[in-house]
């Protein structure tokens, strides 16, 4: 487990600065070309958004492992100690089922009996039938090299961009499965980190005076 947890540690943490080092890249290298040389590239707007999506969705993991989700909890503050801890680890249990039932939901609704009520597909089988229908991005075309060397169409496959969203979901299940196992372990008190802006007041509270 804790190899599987450095490895995708080192991925999330590699994934997110590549992202944010790429978008301020292209922002940057979009301005200047706009407004120093009236030029730019038109699929720049869609691919900062595709960008973005997926530093949101890596996000939701690595806000868990550095306990960056903020959350409230005035109400199982007031609990005693064992009812807090079974409150975080429901609450842990809950986010791999959310990420599971969005990943998949086939399972549920097979249980259930929901097959025809809405209770099937999810984030794999959307990016699977996005991927054998030949759709591509509005704007978000490949580079003509790439077009003439491997031969592909000239718009980027909307299957691409997408595929983030069964890999976020994926993160989010693992890193809340080990929430869990930390909570459980008495090494965890819950998944959130509900008094962030508490601490930030009390750090700055004599700034206006000074």
């Amino acid at each position: 487990m804790s190899r599987v947890g450095r490895f995708i540690d080192s991925l999330e943490e590699n994934i997110l600065a590549f992202i944010l080092a790429l978008m301020t890249i292209v922002t940057f290298t979009q301005v200047v070309a706009r407004y120093g040389f009236n030029s730019g590239w038109g699929g720049a707007l869609e691919f900062t958004r595709v960008l973005f999506a997926w530093l949101i969705l890596i996000g939701m993991s690595y806000g868990i492992k550095i306990g960056a989700h903020l959350g409230v909890d005035a109400v199982i503050n007031l609990l005693p100690r064992p009812l807090f801890r079974l409150a975080a680890l429901l609450g842990a249990a809950l986010t791999v089922l959310y990420a599971v039932l969005l990943f998949d939901a086939t399972w549920f609704g097979t249980l259930f009996g929901l097959e025809h009520k809405g209770s099937t597909g999810g984030a794999y089988a959307y990016v699977a039938k996005f991927y054998k229908l030949p759709i591509g991005m509005e704007d978000l075309k490949w580079p003509v090299f790439i077009q003439e060397w491997f031969g592909v169409k000239e718009r980027v496959p909307r299957w691409m961009p997408y595929v983030i969203l069964p890999i976020g979901l994926l993160l989010l299940a693992f890193r809340a499965a080990q929430a869990f196992v930390l909570i459980l372990m008495g090494k965890k008190d819950a998944i959130i980190a509900a008094h962030e802006a508490e601490e930030l007041v009390a750090e700055n509270k004599d700034v206006l005076k000074d």
